[in-house]
């Protein structure tokens, strides 16, 4: 898409994220939530896509749901599907979370005692140019809980991974510790989550829906054997499985 059409859904899509972004709710609203010890939370999800080289159109969704805190799987969904949607920064949501979204229907409709009772996206949440990302996009329209942890830094609202940033990640020790991502209003969107005491360098952890930052960043780092927390590595990973059984041909 180019000329006006584009800008015309620039708009559309502005203008929706504009409108879901109202119904965001950026703290605790699990009693798991507000247990140190995450007690009463059984089942972890996490998503993800991935895409065959050099083909931007065609990928694999996943879901994958795990126990916890044992983080073992306990269901798989992959699915192959056709992105219609074109990318434009800032509004992959728009091209990705309707098959993550039926991937999670079907689970609820096939098996709704395995529903995960949050799920992890790789991707921003809050931390996001419009504070609406795709974390935040699969939260509102699913209505659970989910967190974006994000490989690397989105530069936006006056974070830059500049000196002082990189000054910052050196700073943390070991896993567990963090700094705030803080915007030029002043307001935190995210936090720098050094996830393990193996990795030195940093995931970007956001609110996506129904849970406050802070426990978004404890729960990550909880979930976390490496430095990408586990239901995202195992998305991640079975995604990229599907692909190689499935079109062996192609380097994935």
């Amino acid at each position: 898409m180019s000329g006006p059409p584009a800008q015309d859904l620039v708009k559309q899509w502005e203008s929706e994220q504009a409108r879901l972004r109202q119904q965001v709710v950026e703290e605790d609203t699990e009693d798991w939530q507000r247990s140190p010890d995450f007690s009463g939370l059984q089942r972890v999800g996490g998503v993800d896509l991935s895409f065959i080289k050099g083909d931007d159109v065609n990928a694999c969704a996943q879901l994958v749901v795990l126990s916890y805190p044992d983080l073992e799987v306990l269901y798989e969904d992959s699915q192959m599907v056709t992105l219609t949607a074109p990318y434009i920064a800032g509004f992959l949501a728009f091209r990705e979370t309707p098959f993550l979204l039926e991937a999670l229907q079907r689970l609820e409709q096939n098996q709704p005692k395995l529903l995960p009772q949050v799920v992890f996206v790789d991707g921003n949440g809050l931390f996001h140019y419009r504070e609406f990302g795709l974390a935040c996009h699969l939260g509102v329209l699913s209505g659970l809980p989910c967190v974006g942890v994000a490989k690397n830094l989105l530069q936006v609202q006056g974070v830059f991974k500049n000196e002082e940033h990189q000054s910052q990640i050196a700073a943390l020790q070991k896993g567990g510790d963090s700094f705030p991502l803080t915007a030029a209003s002043g307001k935190v969107l995210g936090k720098a989550l050094r996830s393990s005491d193996k990795s030195s360098k940093p995931v970007y952890v956001s609110v996506g829906h129904k849970i406050s930052v802070d426990t978004a960043v404890r729960l990550t780092h909880s979930c976390c054997r490496y430095r990408v927390p586990e239901p995202i590595r195992q998305a991640d990973c079975r995604s990229r499985e599907y692909l190689r059984i499935h079109f062996p041909a192609a380097d994935t």
